[in-house]
């Protein structure tokens, strides 16, 4: 059951759109941003809310590859895998990274710090490599700066 938290921020979406159902990926992002992740009960509670059918938020809701649909760590760890990273040492990027957290990709750490996620850009080709985690962008990397970069999130 979506929350009074989570209605009144999709309600406001709605407000500035010609049709509920035009408002389907903002209200994915609302309920990923208060839970963490979309579970398939959330694809049912928006569907019901904007007045479509599962299926098609669902069919949303796979499509974009920033909406989770199953749990993440607190913290997500998206490595771009564009032309530019790779050439620029996105292996030893990667590499660190699984080494460091002792997962692959789609794993998350055992204590739910951190998920590892692949993206194809995050369009900063000119400061490749580059990796975001949660909202923030790192770039021009080193396997040295993964360290410090980690330490900054709990």
């Amino acid at each position: 059951m979506l929350n009074p938290k989570e209605i009144n921020k999709i309600n406001e979406e709605v407000s500035h759109l010609p049709r509920p159902s035009a408002a389907c990926i903002e209200a994915l992002k609302v309920v990923q941003e208060e839970r963490g992740w979309v579970s398939d009960q959330n694809i049912k509670d928006i569907a019901k809310h904007l007045g479509m059918s599962a299926e098609e938020v669902d069919s949303v809701a796979t499509f974009y590859n920033l909406i989770f649909r199953q749990p993440v760590g607190r913290n997500v760890i998206l490595v771009c895998d564009s032309i530019s990273c790779w050439v620029l040492g996105y292996e030893k990027i990667v590499e660190h990274l699984k080494e460091k957290l002792d997962l692959d990709w789609g794993g998350t750490t055992s204590d739910e710090r951190f998920t590892l996620l692949p993206i194809p850009c995050l369009g900063t080709c000119d400061h490749a490599p580059a990796l975001m985690i949660n909202h923030d962008l790192h770039r021009d990397l080193k396997a040295e700066d993964l360290d410090d970069i980690l330490a900054q999130y709990e």
